[in-house]
């Protein structure tokens, strides 16, 4: 859509775009991170909502909050140097994302030991059974 020379979306266009149902694009308007105007009853999106959507689908893809999300998006609109607000909040959050991540490697490390030991073990008192005990 093209209106009063701005680029406009229609929910169908941003849907396609970023293959994401309709759904999806009104929960995230819901949620506060989106901002369409509406003609009647429909949605007329613009460059921004297309720009947070993406930043909202990337986000959500890192595994961030749509709290987390919200934030970092308003901090962005809502301060003279947002911008730099904005980074240093995201470096942050992406901070303790890489350390949820590292804690949950090591964790998986654990379970597969675990699961070996009780792998090995259960291979060792199945062959110490006497053959014709197999179902």
């Amino acid at each position: 859509m093209i209106s009063d020379g701005a680029r406009t979306y229609s929910i169908s266009e941003l849907s396609r775009m970023f293959e994401v149902t309709p759904r999806t694009i009104r929960f995230y308007e819901q949620e506060g991170l989106l901002e369409p105007q509406r003609r009647g009853q429909t949605r007329v999106y613009h460059d921004k909502d297309r720009v947070r959507l993406k930043l909202t689908l990337r986000g959500k893809r890192l595994g961030f909050s749509l709290a987390e999300i919200r934030e970092v998006i308003e901090l962005y609109d809502a301060l003279p140097d947002g911008n730099a607000r904005q980074l240093r909040r995201l470096l942050e959050l992406l901070a303790e994302k890489r350390t949820n991540l590292q804690r949950q490697e090591e964790d998986i490390r654990l379970m597969r030991r675990e699961l070996d030991d009780v792998e090995g073990r259960c291979r060792e008192a199945l062959e110490a059974l006497p053959e014709n005990t197999e179902g």
